[in-house]
């Protein structure tokens, strides 16, 4: 029979392997993609609710509709009766802000751009509303494409136009990390302010390549805009501190309702109408100041 080996403890081996982990030192994975050695940064989860009143016009409700459709990170909400529950509907949804289009004698549209639950909270406005089945343009981009944000030279005027331009970024801005979002971007958002009120377009970016060449910088030189729809005006009316109401931060003084516009147009047909009846009243009275002399020969044929 052979000879049986002797046991040899490997116990110092054991430690020796202990001693060597413990000086290895694994690199730990950041808890997010721009974490830096300071500290986790700031990381955009904006997401925004959509809604509307009751008895909204059948345009507003598709401009409604072309407005989701453009924001990814936006949340859909049936009608409801008033904006007092909105706060706490907003919060339900997990949303930071809400995009509300009030109806009002379903001819008038107003929108309310509030930042919950804090504020500050905007009303507008909405004119010259075209939405994108009325318009019927060429362009088309991607759907759930990141936009690119364009504003005219006169939002850094004044400290309310910044602040207007401050919220626009916010809620029509895509975030980078939202996960119905496409990385790229492959559209325009222009923002324009001419009589004192924002003028929307949207723009699709048109390169002229093939499919199987790669985009050269005489191709990126020759790209153009062509416009997708929808279009609408946003008059500013005021500017609240709060969420849905609060202290007035800013009032249009240029401002004019609806109903005043109405009501002047009104008073010009009432105007109208005023002027035809003092001249019938006229006709009549010089008619019976001025008789007419009677004929001698009106009963000639008579018999």
């Amino acid at each position: 029979m052979g000879k049986k080996r002797k046991h040899v403890e490997t116990v110092p081996e054991i430690q020796k392997e202990e001693e060597r982990e413990e000086h290895v030192v694994e690199e730990e994975r950041p808890k997010y993609d721009n974490e830096t050695h300071s500290g986790p940064t700031f990381r955009n989860k904006e997401k925004v609710l959509v809604t509307c009143s009751r008895r909204i016009n059948y345009r507003y409700r598709h401009l409604m509709l072309n407005v989701v459709s453009l924001l990814p990170h936006c949340k859909k909400e049936n009608k409801v009766e008033s904006k007092a529950a909105l706060n706490e509907l907003v919060e339900l949804r997990s949303c930071s802000s809400c995009l509300f289009f009030e109806s009002r004698k379903e001819t008038d549209l107003y929108l309310w751009m509030v930042k919950c639950p804090t504020g500050p909270s905007v009303k507008f406005l909405v004119n010259a509303v075209h939405t994108m089945e009325e318009l019927k343009l060429a362009g088309n981009h991607l759907n759930n494409s990141r936009p690119l944000l364009t504003f005219s030279t006169s939002f850094g005027k004044d400290t309310h136009w910044k602040l207007l331009k401050e919220m626009i970024t916010q809620i029509f801005g895509t975030p980078k990390d939202q996960r119905r979002t496409n990385l790229y971007y492959d559209h325009v958002f222009a923002f324009s302010i001419v009589d004192d009120r924002i003028w929307f377009r949207n723009y699709q970016i048109s390169c002229p390549h093939t499919e199987a060449e790669m985009i050269d910088q005489a191709g990126l030189k020759k790209m153009t805009l062509v416009e997708v729809g929808p279009r609408f005006c946003l008059n500013p009316i005021k500017i609240f501190g709060g969420s849905f109401g609060g202290q007035t931060l800013y009032e249009n003084p240029f401002y004019v309702s609806p109903n005043q516009i109405r009501s002047v147009d009104k008073k010009l047909k009432a105007g109208k109408y005023t002027k035809k009846v003092k001249a019938k009243t006229r006709k009549k009275m010089q008619e019976l100041s001025k008789p007419l002399e009677e004929d001698e020969f009106a009963d000639t044929w008579e018999d």
